[in-house]
């Protein structure tokens, strides 16, 4: 189906985002898929569920298309806050909550609003738990003066490089791309200031209440994913009442790209009644 693109306004500041029908027939269908993406990518990441499942895809604060002020507030209440008012502007109550990476932060919005997550999936999400450590490149980040160098000699060649551990296979064509060029210091700076933050404490702290959320759970993990050990999979669902853990044999941090079927997968689960 045909994926479209809009642009609203947060006090000055754009908020993009894309947004696909709802098929019909789907169950909840008052209950869209908003997908949330994580760090250093935007909403291009879910065009392909966007096209089976239908539902909403903002970029967040920082990032792509949307605001990049440095008077905005990029933390994990901040982009629970941005959920909360981007629902607000599109007319949207409830809907079937998808994060990825740092799109985890959205789940301190649902806990916060429990009814009103229909269903949700956790892909390789930041860890809102206790017990995880933050990788190599998330230690430079926060740390003063290394992190803002680490961004300064960042350059398209060099990411691709760092993100190479990320993927089974090579980096897909495109990924690359599709960030660089949005990767200015607006987002730098936001990267910068999500990661420091949040300290290791802090993000458990966030995911307090957790269970709290009735929806049914999908959790999906890149069983390669440098970054976030499969196990925190298993954490989350022993939070979550009900929750199904799919471990993706040979994928990375972003499953679907190394398995095309995940696209599946999460559409299936979101379209059972």
């Amino acid at each position: 189906m045909a994926v479209d693109e809009h642009t609203g306004d947060f006090d000055g500041q754009p908020v993009f985002w894309r947004s696909a029908p709802v098929p019909a027939g789907a169950a909840a269908p008052d209950a869209p898929p908003l997908y949330v993406h994580g760090v250093p990518t935007s909403s291009d990441d879910w065009i392909p569920f966007l096209e089976r499942t239908g539902g909403l895809a903002p970029d967040l604060p920082g990032f792509g298309r949307s605001g990049k002020g440095g008077h905005l507030d990029y933390s994990i209440e901040g982009i629970a806050a941005f959920v909360e008012r981007f629902l607000s502007l599109v007319g949207v109550e409830r809907v079937k909550l998808v994060v990825h990476d740092w799109g985890a932060a959205a789940l301190a919005w649902a806990i916060r609003n429990p009814q009103r997550v229909e269903r949700l999936v956790i892909c390789n999400a930041v860890p809102l738990l206790p017990g995880y450590r933050w990788h190599r490149v998330a230690r430079l980040w926060r740390t003063p003066v290394v992190g803002e160098l680490t961004m300064g000699f960042t350059t398209r060649w060099t990411a691709r490089q760092l993100l190479r551990p990320a993927f089974a296979g090579p980096v897909p064509d495109g990924f690359v791309d599709a960030f660089w060029s949005f990767f200015d210091p607006g987002t730098q700076r936001a990267i910068l200031r999500l990661y420091r933050s949040a300290p290791e404490e802090k993000l458990a702290q966030a995911g307090e209440g957790i269970s709290r959320i009735p929806s049914r759970a999908l959790i999906v993990c890149g069983a390669l994913d440098p970054y976030i050990p499969a196990r925190f999979g298993e954490a989350y669902a022993a939070r979550l009442p009900g929750a199904r853990v799919e471990l993706v044999r040979d994928a990375g941090h972003w499953p679907w790209l190394d398995r095309p079927e995940v696209t599946g997968l999460l559409a299936t689960f979101l379209a059972e009644s």
